[in-house]
């Protein structure tokens, strides 16, 4: 996904810019991304197995991918982090880390490759933790920073950037919406240095807005 100097070499979903805001106390971008595919393990606390590393056996990281055909799947960005997430209904096959407090359900996802773009292309995990979605086009904000990540640290980037939304005067914009809906995009891989890390907080909108 990287290297120490924060490198980047690994495919990301495509998206179109739809408005770059600048010079403003926190500057954003407007995204459109259409439909993406991703493996995804929802779990309740730190103390569950890492989810990085489910993720990474079913995509092959560290040895026979985890999935039904042992198929390779390339890495991508970003990684996913989704906070107060619902624990999925069903198992498996239904292909850029977000964390909140201990005992709520989390998401990690791992966006999967542009060439996986129909559920029936995907390989479909062994392990019964990792589900594959659809995750259907969405328009929404994102505001890069860099640092290690931080679950506290991200909830005030993600504030900050809701008050200049509100400040820009973007309908039906709160914090507590922005607080309970933002999602965390990493980049790097852990051993990139933290001040050349690329970390974005996402937050998707409606076309009205």
């Amino acid at each position: 996904m990287g290297s120490v100097f924060g490198k980047e070499s690994v495919a990301e979903p495509h998206f179109d810019v739809v408005l770059q805001r600048e010079n403003v106390k926190t500057p954003y971008e407007m995204r459109k991304y259409g439909e993406r595919f991703a493996a995804t393990v929802t779990y309740a606390s730190e103390g569950d197995r890492s989810p990085f590393g489910t993720l990474a056996r079913y995509i092959g990281v560290f040895g026979t991918p985890q999935n039904e055909g042992s198929t390779s799947i390339s890495m991508t960005a970003p990684v996913v982090m989704e906070q107060d997430a619902k624990e999925p209904e069903s198992i498996a096959m239904t292909a850029p880390v977000v964390m909140e407090t201990e005992g709520k359900m989390q998401k990690m996802m791992f966006m999967l490759p542009a060439e996986y773009d129909d559920m029936s292309k995907i390989p479909k995990p062994t392990d019964s933790s990792v589900h594959i979605e659809a995750i259907p086009p969405e328009i929404g904000v994102a505001h890069r920073f860099s640092g290690r990540y931080n679950p506290e640290s991200s909830r005030e980037v993600a504030k900050k950037m809701g008050d200049q939304l509100i400040l820009d005067g973007v309908e039906g914009i709160t914090e507590e919406i922005v607080l309970d809906n933002f999602q965390y995009f990493g980049y790097d891989p852990p051993f990139t240095l933290g001040p050349f890390r690329r970390n974005e907080v996402w937050l998707k909108l409606n076309e009205d807005q």
